[in-house]
């Protein structure tokens, strides 16, 4: 049977309950144990898919082709593991299944309550995907924080659970202590407050991991273990840290994965994934040498604040390159609508590399596009994601090919050459307005032209999650796709189709020769979505690799 560990959140939103899921999942994992995540949602969203980023972060796709939170990203980053659709459970969902239900007499024409069905629903929920994944320990983090009226249900479901088999769940409550500067003195009371408004929904937290701009002293842990009920030995510190990957080996100071162990009576294994995990912290700390990696985004910024969650991923992926070379990465931001374009080529000439991420709709297209000239032009390294290759694919035919009005469908649908153009398939969902789900998503395979700059990648940096070379499965999200009557044109004047479905029928990468740019590659799918801090994604390994030559040079 396997075991359940809730975790939840106290006092204020993003302090980091993701980490901490993902990284008690991994302390449990490295002691030889089979774990399973499950992200729960209060919102009544069915999916993320339709999402603004600037206002949830960025989505994470799945295998599958789930559009989900980015938590689990954050899951798949730590526990290096792949994750599908049930791992991913909102309110939104979980209604959804039970009206349903209710619809087809899966009730029998019972009464069906939020207060009884949808909690069974969510312990259903759970149980089979611990079930079916055959795992030792689950971990659920719940999202929002309580006291909301979104995550009671998932509460409610936590309580049932730990009545039914007390020796078999676990909760673990982390709740912020803040330190008011005017005072000079750590607050533990609102730890207390949140916990209390836990234990009103019938939970008494296992263990409390308390948040901090600092860490937390003895007289706040004797105080928390008073007024919470918590053992001493069961709180633990959780100060800032410059790295998420920090947190794990923190957490190991307190043996936390071993004491959870311990209270659910589970049977382990040596293996040497901390040790790894350690020795990489130890080497990241040390970096001196810095790039400077050029991002053209347009989902960074909301007024006067920077919102990097609409690129997580990317980010990721540039830092788990980077320091598996020795290197930090030091980012330079361009918001795509708004560019410098008299200083623009100064600044992008000064950068190590640049990369045009994903995107949507027509605005900042232009920025993008004028910035890719320069980039192909100066020769800086260059690696375009999903909206990033189709506007590489734009600049060279305007600029190249001479087609001046050349444009994508989704920025002008009435181009005269639009070489990027609505997938077939889509034109039916966009007549009717259905958005939500109907995009080609999630992995599918992609075949590398041999003697390519991608196979050279692809081989070069290989790791477990690519063994099936020329075939490599690769994530998507996208509705526009590259114009196969350009195909020609394209080819014969030097752009190189490098990946392409095994039917032939969709262009996936391309790039330019070596002889006539030292790495320029754009990708239809998004690379990032696979990157793992023990095993940096390939292509990301590539692209720092020619930052790092262009930086020397």
């Amino acid at each position: 049977m396997s075991k359940y560990i809730f975790v939840s959140g106290g006092v204020i939103s993003g302090i980091g309950k993701g980490i901490t899921s993902a990284s008690i999942a991994f302390l449990l994992k490295s002691q030889g144990l089979k774990i399973t995540m499950i992200k729960a949602d209060p919102y009544l969203n069915v999916d993320a898919g339709t999402m603004n980023p600037l206002e949830h972060g960025e989505t994470f796709v799945l295998e599958d082709g789930f559009e989900t939170d980015m938590d689990i990203g954050t899951y798949e980053r730590f526990v290096n593991e792949s994750f599908s659709r049930p791992n991913s459970m909102t309110c939104g969902a979980v209604l959804d299944k039970v009206i349903k239900d209710e619809r087809s007499l899966a009730y029998d024409g019972k009464w069906v309550s939020l207060d009884y069905h949808v909690p069974d629903e969510i312990i259903h929920w759970i149980e089979n995907v611990g079930k079916k994944s055959k795992a030792d320990v689950t971990v659920i983090e719940i999202g929002g924080t309580v006291g909301e009226i979104g995550n009671g249900i998932f509460l409610e479901a936590n309580k049932i659970m730990k009545s039914r088999n007390p020796k078999d769940v676990l909760h673990i409550h982390l709740s912020y202590l803040p330190l008011p500067p005017t005072l000079g003195e750590m607050k533990s009371k609102p730890v207390q407050i949140s916990t209390q408004i836990l234990n009103s929904h019938g939970i008494l937290p296992d263990f409390i991991i308390a948040r901090s701009e600092q860490g937390i002293d003895n007289v706040r842990i004797e105080k928390l273990s008073t007024y919470c009920l918590v053992k001493q030995d069961h709180i633990l510190s959780a100060p800032d840290v410059d790295y998420i990957y920090e947190v794990p080996v923190n957490y190991s100071k307190y043996d936390i994965g071993k004491k959870i162990v311990k209270e659910l009576g589970l049977k382990t294994k040596k293996t040497d994934m901390l040790e790894m995990w350690e020795k990489k912290m130890n080497k990241i700390k040390n970096i001196k040498r810095e790039l400077n990696i050029g991002i053209v985004g347009k989902y960074f910024k909301s007024g006067k604040f920077d919102l990097k969650d609409s690129y997580v991923s990317v980010l990721e992926a540039i830092d788990h390159a980077c320091w598996e070379q020795g290197y930090k990465a030091n980012i330079n931001w361009f918001a795509a609508d708004n560019l410098d374009e008299k200083n623009l080529k100064n600044q992008l000439k000064k950068l190590d590399g640049v990369i045009v991420p994903q995107g949507w709709g027509s605005r900042g297209a232009e920025g993008k596009i004028k910035a890719i000239e320069i980039i192909r032009k100066e020769k800086i390294p260059y690696l375009g994601l999903c909206y990033g290759m189709q506007m590489a694919v734009i600049e060279f035919a305007r600029n190249v090919l001479n087609l001046s009005d050349a444009n994508s469908e989704e920025v002008n649908s009435k181009t005269k050459d639009p070489v990027i153009h609505l997938m077939e398939d889509q034109k039916k969902n966009l007549k009717n307005s259905n958005y939500g789900g109907t995009i080609r998503l999630g992995a599918w395979p992609c075949k590398v032209q041999k003697g390519s700059l991608l196979e050279e990648m692809y081989t070069k940096y290989s790791n477990d999650l690519y063994k099936d070379m020329p075939i490599v499965d690769e994530r998507h999200r996208h509705r526009y796709e590259f114009n196969n009557d350009y195909r020609k044109q394209f080819e014969d004047a030097g752009l190189i189709l490098s990946g392409k479905s095994p039917d032939d029928r969709l262009i996936e990468a391309v790039e330019l020769s070596k002889s006539v740019h030292p790495f320029f590659i754009g990708t239809q799918y998004h690379p990032e979505l696979k990157t793992r801090f023990l095993e940096p994604h390939p292509l990301f390994m590539g692209f720092v690799k020619a930052c790092v030559k262009n930086k020397k040079k």
